[in-house]
């Protein structure tokens, strides 16, 4: 019998006006992972399944700053979001 994958999850704090490096804000597994995630879904926050990168951040203390190999892979998600940001402001759809 295949045994099912158990959800992992991390959410991270950036401001990008600090420059400070991301902090790990919440993780979990199971049941906790799965309310982190409905949680980033309600509050509408883009979330990324990278199931690598998430066993990495959920082993991560919490407030602790993300570790070095996580830095090339958050990165990128942050570009990501800038330009999704970028493009509802053009598109006047942001508050």
């Amino acid at each position: 019998m295949a045994q099912e994958k158990r959800t992992v999850a991390a959410a991270l704090k950036f401001d990008p006006e600090t420059g400070e490096t991301p902090t790990v804000v919440a993780n979990g597994y199971g049941h906790v992972a799965e309310r982190i995630l409905d949680l980033a879904f309600a509050a509408g926050i883009k979330v990324r399944r990278d199931a690598d990168l998430a066993e990495i951040l959920a082993a991560v203390d919490l407030d602790a700053e993300i570790p070095p190999e996580a830095f090339a892979a958050v990165a990128e998600i942050l570009s990501y979001i800038y330009e999704l940001n970028a493009s509802a402001e053009a598109k006047g759809q942001t508050e």
